[in-house]
């Protein structure tokens, strides 16, 4: 039996979320955190059902601003980034699902306590029901985008950085997510966002795969944007590599330009941090002009999907976007629990 993460935009069982949880990192954006994370869960339920995690003794809160057609669950979490603490799940060509549970540190020791996070996965996986693949490899899932016939693409910012598998080498680090994911070919890019310290250079904030062999990448077009040269060198190496069959990648190109000051820090709300559900796509805006250029190029790339935009400028201060809060479950020959 061999398992394959399937690609983002096949059909989902459901969509995991988890609930703020971490006062000390929303600080007076604790509530817009909570009123943000609500509207991308009532948004993405629109399409597919959506699972949302709190801590125990936060679900009527989460009810309460969520609505009814999400489904609440109370668990021990750290924090909210099920992208990156919550399980990557895989199927085979039977249609069996398991889930991978990547060990994870809070994305380089950055947040304690991270504990509970690093629990969580093992925690849903046997609620579903599903066989639990573990690994002693720390890899959160914003590090990784795949086209499901065999291809993913990382930043060496993120994978390489000695805050994550310091005594794991590059091809180490390739053979275990090769292994673990059902992949045959590994896509270096050698930046991630430059102002994405949290992360350390996801993926998710400059590259994404939209169809098999088709990729949407961030491409600022002000020359003084801190990414402006790092995404054309990432641009560079995908015009120089092939997919896992042979494909040349064909590039659609979104601009990021939509900087604003938000609970006091400079932000950018990142529309490339997209989260494909079933029949729609649910993209982070920020309520700027830059919104419907980007809203139209998202579109394009998805013309038999509705595409949904959410303002989120308070999940972009704490880190990420719906992405990042969001993980996906595909379906399976078996029913979940």
């Amino acid at each position: 039996m061999t398992f394959r993460m399937p690609a983002e935009w096949t059909e989902h069982d459901r969509c995991l979320m988890a609930w703020p949880t971490r006062a000390d990192l929303w600080g007076e954006m604790f509530a817009s955190a909570k009123t943000e994370y609500a509207a991308v869960a009532r948004a993405i339920a629109e399409f597919e059902p959506v699972t949302m995690v709190t801590v125990p003794g936060s679900g009527g809160e989460a009810r309460t601003l969520c609505g009814e057609a999400v489904t609440v669950v109370e668990l021990p979490i750290d924090d909210a980034w099920f992208r990156d603490s919550g399980p990557i799940f895989v199927t085979d060509e039977d249609g069996r699902r398991a889930g991978v549970d990547f060990r994870f540190n809070a994305w380089g020791r950055k947040h304690s306590p991270w504990d509970s996070d690093d629990k969580v996965a093992a925690a849903l996986i046997a609620r579903v029901g599903d066989e639990r693949i573990a690994s002693d490899m720390i890899l959160e899932g914003g590090a990784i985008t795949v086209d499901g016939e065999g291809t993913l693409i990382t930043t060496e910012q993120c994978l390489l950085h000695p805050n994550r598998n310091p005594d794991m080498s590059r091809a180490e680090i390739e053979a275990e997510i090769k292994a673990k994911l059902g992949v045959t070919k590994i896509v270096w890019l050698p930046y991630g966002g430059l102002l994405d310290e949290e992360t350390d250079g996801h993926v998710d904030g400059v590259c994404a795969f939209v169809a098999p062999g088709k990729v949407i990448i961030q491409l600022p077009e002000d020359p003084e944007h801190p990414d402006y040269a790092r995404c054309r060198a990432n641009r560079a190496v995908l015009e120089a590599s092939t997919d896992a069959r042979g494909r040349p990648f064909e590039i659609v190109e979104i601009s990021q330009s939509n900087a604003l000051l938000w609970g006091g820090i400079d932000i950018e709300v990142s529309y490339l941090n997209f989260y494909i559900a079933n029949g729609g796509v649910v993209v982070p805006v920020a309520d700027h002009p830059a919104d419907a250029g980007a809203l139209a190029v998202i579109q394009a790339a998805f013309p038999d999907r509705k595409v949904v935009g959410v303002v989120t400028p308070t999940v972009a201060y704490g880190g990420g976007g719906v992405h990042c809060i969001t993980q996906q479950v595909p379906v399976t020959s078996s029913p979940s629990a």
